[in-house]
Parts: structure tokens; C-alpha cells; sequence
């Protein structure tokens, strides 16, 4: 039997650490590392909710539409489109052979905003 609570605190440790890590790069310029950040930070708390949902240790995805759905949250049409977003760039650091677009700066400022609008919300809801 796994400790679901040390399970979820250990998302949400790593989680956080990545959103802080997203932010920083972001401002170095660092942006397809930053934007993998994003994605790896809302993976992990959408990986605190499998484990409090299903009361088991979630699966090795990196899909966040697919962890999304296993949480039993109800996310509306503009959060599933920015999961879809935050996709593009979870494969940067993983497939050598994938490189997806660097974003203008205009949207950088509103992915990270967004990111850290949908970590809290997510947060809260655990």
C-alpha cells in the first residue's frame, strides 16, 4: 500500500520547484526549456490528483489531456486548449528530432501567466 500523502506532497515539491524553474529560464530568454518547465509543472500536480483520485501512483505519461481526464476535474474548452499548447513543448527536451516554434515574447508572458493561473487552481482543488 503506497502513503498517498507522501505521494501527492512529492508531486507537488517537484511541481513547485518547476514552475519556479519555468519562471527563471523564461526571463533568461531560455524559452523552449522554460515552456518545457510549464508543461512538466502542470504534469506533476495533474499527477498529485491521479494519485488522490485513483489512490494508486500514476502512470508514466506525459500526456496532460490524458491526465487530466483522470482526475474527475471538469476543466473547460480554454484549459484543455492550453494543455493542448503546453504539449508542443513537453517533447523539446525528450526528442532531439522535435523542435517545436519558439513563441513571441507576447505569448511567453501569457503562457507562463497562464501556467501559474492553472497551478494554483489545480492546487487548490487537492
Amino acid at each position: 500500500m503506497i502513503d498517498l500523502q507522501k505521494q501527492i506532497d512529492y508531486w507537488i515539491t517537484g511541481a513547485e520547484e518547476d514552475l519556479t524553474t519555468a519562471d527563471l529560464l523564461l526571463k533568461m530568454k531560455r524559452y523552449l526549456h522554460g515552456m518545457f518547465f510549464c508543461h512538466l509543472s502542470i504534469e506533476k500536480v495533474l499527477k498529485a490528483h491521479y494519485v488522490k483520485s485513483k489512490m494508486d501512483v500514476p502512470p508514466r505519461t506525459h500526456n496532460l489531456i490524458y491526465l487530466a481526464g483522470t482526475t474527475g476535474i471538469i476543466f473547460d474548452e480554454n484549459d484543455l486548449d492550453f494543455l493542448g499548447i503546453l504539449m508542443k513543448y513537453q517533447l523539446e527536451g525528450r526528442y532531439p528530432d522535435y523542435i517545436p516554434m519558439v513563441p513571441q515574447q507576447s505569448d511567453i508572458e501569457k503562457y507562463l501567466k497562464r501556467t501559474k493561473e492553472l497551478f494554483e487552481w489545480l492546487k487548490q482543488k487537492l
